[in-house]
Parts: C-alpha cells; structure tokens; sequence
C-alpha cells in the first residue's frame, strides 16, 4: 500500500502557483489563502490569509507557518481512497488545518467529499450526511489548482479514538547517555514501555536492554516487572551463545516466546541516528546462528523516510528490516491497555510492522 509522506506533501503544494489565491473548501468561509512559500524537502509551508469581505488586504497580513510536525501528522493519517477528516486527526490543534486541507484540495491528488455518517440512537440505526473529508486518490488525478468534489459511497462510523498513557517515570542516573537531551531520553523510554506491555499481553517475556532496566515506572524498576528477563545467559535459546548474548545486551528490546521463538529484536531511534541501531541488531545477527525473527527498527513517524534510506543500505540487507513507527507502537499499545487483547498468534504484529522492501 502506499504511503504518503511531509516530503509528498510539501512537493504537491509547492507545484501550486505561488501568485494566485486559493479559497477554502466550505464556500461560506470568505477568507483567501496564497503561499508565500514552501521549505522543500518536508516543510514549513509558509502562507498569507487575509478575509477581503472585512476589509482585510494582502499587504496588512502577516506570513504563517504549517509546521513540519502538522504536516507529518496529516500524512500518516492518509490512506489511498479512504476519507479523512483532517479536524478529527488534529482535533483543536494548530490554527492553519483549514489552510492546510484547503492547499491539498487544490492539488491533483486530494478530493473533497461527504461520506455519510452512522448514527446509533436507542438501537435505531440512521445514515446521516457527514462531514466534510479530504479523499486520497493518487490513481485519479484531476486538473492542479481546482477544487473537486467526488461522490462516494462510504459510510463511516465515528468510534471514540483510543489514548495511549503512561504513568510517570524516573530515567536511572549515571547512564552514558546523559548528554542527550532528556526529553528525547523520556519518549525513549516510554516506547520501550509500550513495548514491553505489548509483548506483555501477547504472552512473551521481554530483553530490555541493561543499562535502562534501572528505568523507575509506577515507583518500580522496569527491570524487575514480570516478564522482563534478567540474564540472557538464562534465556534458553540464548544460552549456548555467549558471543551473541554480548552482542544483545545494549539492544532496546527483544521478544521471546516459549522458550522456543523470538518474535521480534528492536531498536528505538527516537532522533536520526538509525544507523546505530541498525549495526547494533547486524552485529547480534552476525553472532547467532541462523533463526526466523524480524528486526525491527522503532522509529518516530517522520522518520520513516531515513529508516527506509538507511535500512535499505548493503551492509543491512540480510536483517530484511522491518519498520514499527511510534504511531503504529501507541495504537497497539492503547488497544492493549483497553481491550486486553489474547489469543493471537505473533504474526499479529506484521499489521503494524512495515516490511521494508531493499532496492
């Protein structure tokens, strides 16, 4: 399936001619947008917005930003020719969303629709007209700089969407990694969490690596939770390979299942050194004989085009690396905390890894 990304976005807008105005979607708003200009590869976008009926001109109005971090947002949210709702997305986040949809309508790509909407009341079940969405069609272009509407015949259903928590942490003092900046050491953190509930409720016991199992979670060391393994010498199938079992001890997080499998080794690259991580799981594959398991790299969201650039390198080719984004991660984590989800088997997980396919 395709992926969009902030670079397609970016590109798409700035292909726009930058000395025309483009309107909003809903023709009862009468304010007009013009780009002033956009950051290539990824963002910002920069814009003017001005309400000519209210007397407003383009010279009083004051350039605006949609930020990197929108536009990521909007991009991992799309799926080909699947309606969106941009204001479901980002709620009553950043000012410029409207802009933002707007932009993309008027590109070749992107529709606007009204999908009907159920609605459930006492048991009577009714399709009302829904709202408006932006449709994803990259097989369907129309002409650049027009707004298109497009029917359609789905229907959506407006669950709830699910939060993922966590309780408060203490990250262990005298760890080598204090020089990084702590909020990247926090987040860090609390995806190794997740994971570990994750794997938690899929019944498999968990490798955290040995310098953070002095992570503080709920006023207990995360090393001394259930299910997390204190010596990989003890891990059955690990205990034959002491080369291997060196090389695992500074990874983020590896799975064991049964004392028989390893569903999963992971490393977590919250800032752009994939690298690292990768030549962390190469060295620990290098180590241990031949075993069915996915390497996986753990990853932020607008990061994925680096973790594919990377991954994709000779020297990584055999980890056949696979792609879990943090989006992906507090999804499954969330549906674990609410529906304490069982009986499933690990190839579960392959709906929200992404394989990454080597060039």
């Amino acid at each position: 399936m395709r992926k969009l990304s902030a670079s397609n976005i970016a590109a798409f807008i700035n292909q726009l001619d930058k000395d025309v105005v483009y309107h909003y979607i809903n023709p009862k708003t009468k304010a007009v947008v013009r780009i002033d200009g956009v950051n290539l590869p990824e963002g910002p976008i920069r814009i003017k917005r001005w309400n000519p009926s209210k007397g407003e001109t383009e010279q009083a109005a004051r350039v605006e930003s949609i930020s990197k971090e929108l536009i990521w947002r909007v991009a991992n949210a799309f799926i080909p020719n699947r309606p969106l709702s941009i204001d479901r997305v980002l709620g009553a986040s950043y000012n410029t969303r409207s802009v933002l949809e707007s932009l993309l309508a008027h590109t070749p790509e992107f529709y606007y629709c009204y999908p009907g909407r159920i609605e459930d009341k006492g048991g009577i079940t009714a399709i009302r007209k829904g709202h408006k969405h932006l449709l994803w069609k990259p097989d369907k272009p129309h002409k650049t700089g027009i707004l298109e509407k497009i029917d359609t015949d789905i229907v959506i259903s407006e669950i709830p969407t699910m939060d993922a928590f966590y309780e408060s942490l203490i990250l262990p003092e005298g760890s080598d990694t204090q020089e990084i900046d702590i909020n990247i050491q926090r987040r860090h953190a609390q995806i190794q969490i997740a994971l570990y509930f994750i794997g938690k409720q899929l019944n498999f016991r968990t490798w955290i690596a040995q310098n953070d199992k002095g992570i503080m979670y709920e006023n207990k060391k995360i090393g001394e939770y259930d299910g997390v393994i204190a010596s990989l010498k003890d891990e059955r199938l690990m205990s034959a390979y002491d080369e291997a079992v060196q090389a695992a001890m500074m990874i983020d997080c590896i799975w064991f299942k049964n004392g028989r499998l390893m569903p999963a080794v992971m490393e977590i690259e919250h800032s752009t050194g994939v690298t690292s991580g990768l030549s962390r799981m190469k060295n620990f594959k290098d180590k241990f004989p031949p075993y069915p398991t996915r390497y996986v790299i753990v990853a932020p969201d607008e990061l994925r085009d680096k973790v594919y650039k990377e991954a994709n390198k000779p020297q990584f080719a055999d980890l056949g690396t696979r792609y879990f984004p943090y989006s992906a991660v507090e999804e499954l984590y969330a549906l674990c905390q609410k529906r304490k989800i069982r009986g499933v088997t690990e190839e579960f997980l392959d709906c929200y890894m992404e394989p990454i396919i080597a060039d």
